[in-house]
């Protein structure tokens, strides 16, 4: 007769760790696929309307930072300490020119070019790896910072059809996504600085958000003001479902599902497997939207885009074999750069 250890431990053999994170894998999907539509639903309502991207982000992140605040509650709890508070509203003002430069970005250079250029943050860990890395090591992560950059100027170039419509760019074009990206793995950066415990880096998200919401509000009234005065006409940025996709979606919801990722999956946003997630989201957004799309091309530029990712901020072995526990948002191991936490 087994006894209950030993049928403990002969599930524990069945059972895997890739099948017990199967259904948050599926919701890592799920998420990522609903913001990237939220994204493509933006870049319709910026091409038909010519709506303010100030205007239209300040809208979003309004209901963002109300409910953010009424679900997280930062008052309550434990009592922040202003090492903690100061560096969010900080990150608040990073977080809101990022909103900016990736809304612009997105609106002149298309959606399949925005989001990828946001996974140029992973430049954070070359740069790392140069004033904190093993010199040894230096040469592969500026090998894969080449590819990045080849991949980048292969999509200014535009992964599009024989028979293309769109417009050729430039990687002049491109430097305001790939600066949105490297500020969005900076506020990433930050916000884990902070503090390492989930429940209250939530918190210090919603300071965050309302920071980001609270800065941009004199800059979206200059730009409705000016707008008025010049004679243009300035649209309301309001469309139902782009606004509540955006809001929901691109901002709400996928925070959560990055936060799950990162301490279920240990999946970081600038790394190969989230680019995998994201690029199928892209193929099924682009043929829904019907956008001029070569399949061959994206491929072409994802897989030196992910080449570029995995040399840049690749785990290195010890001398065992085994991996070093690395930095989980730019990938740069822990023993390169000391990422603790601020004092509370």
């Amino acid at each position: 007769m087994m006894t209950p250890r030993q049928i403990s431990e002969d599930r524990g053999v069945g059972s895997s760790p890739h099948f017990r994170h199967t259904p948050l894998q599926i919701i890592h999907v799920i998420g990522n696929f609903l913001r990237i539509w939220s994204v493509y639903s933006m870049y319709s309502y910026f091409s038909q309307t010519g709506a303010s991207v100030v205007l239209f982000i300040f809208t979003c992140l309004i209901p963002s930072s109300i409910l953010f605040l009424a679900l997280q509650k930062p008052w309550k709890g434990r009592a922040l300490s202003n090492q903690q508070v100061v560096p969010s509203v900080i990150n608040g003002v990073i977080t809101a020119l990022y909103f900016i430069l990736w809304a612009k970005g997105l609106k002149s250079c298309g959606p399949v070019r925005a989001i990828l250029a946001e996974y140029s943050g992973a430049v954070l860990g070359v740069l790392s790896a140069a004033l904190y890395g093993r010199k040894g090591h230096i040469w592969k992560k500026i090998g894969g910072l080449i590819a990045m950059l080849a991949s980048f100027y292969f999509l200014s170039q535009g992964p599009t059809t024989e028979d293309q419509t769109e417009e050729v760019l430039g990687m002049g074009e491109m430097v305001v996504p790939i600066l949105a990206g490297i500020l969005s793995a900076l506020r990433r950066v930050i916000a884990r600085r902070v503090s390492l415990k989930n429940q209250l880096k939530r918190r210090l998200n919603a300071i965050t958000i309302t920071s980001a919401t609270c800065f941009l509000f004199p800059v979206a009234m200059w730009d409705f003001i000016t707008g008025s005065t010049s004679g243009n006409s300035v649209q309301l940025p309001f469309s139902t479902w782009a606004f509540l996709s955006t809001t929901l979606f691109g901002v709400i919801l996928i925070f959560y599902i990055d936060s799950i990722a990162e301490e279920r999956l240990h999946m970081v946003f600038s790394s190969p497997r989230h680019l995998m997630v994201a690029g199928g989201c892209i193929i099924v957004m682009e043929i829904v939207y019907k956008m001029d799309f070569s399949l061959p091309g994206f491929i072409i530029c994802s897989l030196l885009l992910g080449f570029g990712i995995y040399e840049a901020t690749a785990l290195e072995r010890g001398k065992k074999g085994s991996f070093q526990e690395p930095d989980p948002l730019t990938g740069v191991l822990e023993d390169h750069v000391q990422m603790s936490p601020l004092p509370t």
